[in-house]
């Protein structure tokens, strides 16, 4: 089945992107989600359009995202205050939208769709994270899990 994605989708595509994928995985997981809708011959022609006018945006938003990416890998780390036990394992693990959280308070606001961990984070420590800004620009963030609250 043909269909137009309203959302990026990790293993398809990002939004606006036409793709083709069995009809079962779209009926029943796709559209009622509202990650994608049919793909018409209107609807088509109507993307193209959009897609102009994105590629148009997205060049200053790539020098946008590199310079966001040098503030990021350039600043402090971030730090994490999390309940942790006497040998240092978390009661819990931090996840991508812990770190999301924590962008957003220096005014970074990311989707914690965008942060990729590695490993789960479940032990204090020091990790680099990877915050994707752009689909072609990458930062590695510090971040420093302390024992608190």
């Amino acid at each position: 089945m043909k269909l137009i994605l309203t959302q990026e989708v990790d293993a398809l595509g990002a939004a606006g992107d036409i793709v083709e994928v069995k009809d079962g995985y779209a009926r029943n997981y796709l559209i009622p989600r509202g990650f994608a809708t049919p793909w018409t011959k209107g609807a088509g022609r109507q993307i193209e359009q959009m897609k102009a006018a994105r590629k148009a945006r997205e060049i200053a938003s790539i020098d946008d995202a590199r310079a966001l990416r040098d503030e990021l890998q350039g600043g402090d780390a971030i730090v994490l205050r999390v309940r942790a036990g006497e040998s240092g394992r978390l009661f819990g693990a931090v996840t991508a939208t812990d770190v999301a959280a924590a962008l957003a308070e220096r005014k970074v606001n990311v989707d914690k769709r965008r942060v990729q961990i590695a490993q789960p984070i479940k032990a204090v420590g020091d990790y680099d994270v990877v915050v994707r800004l752009h689909d072609e620009v990458d930062a590695k963030v510090a971040v420093k899990v302390r024992p608190g609250k």
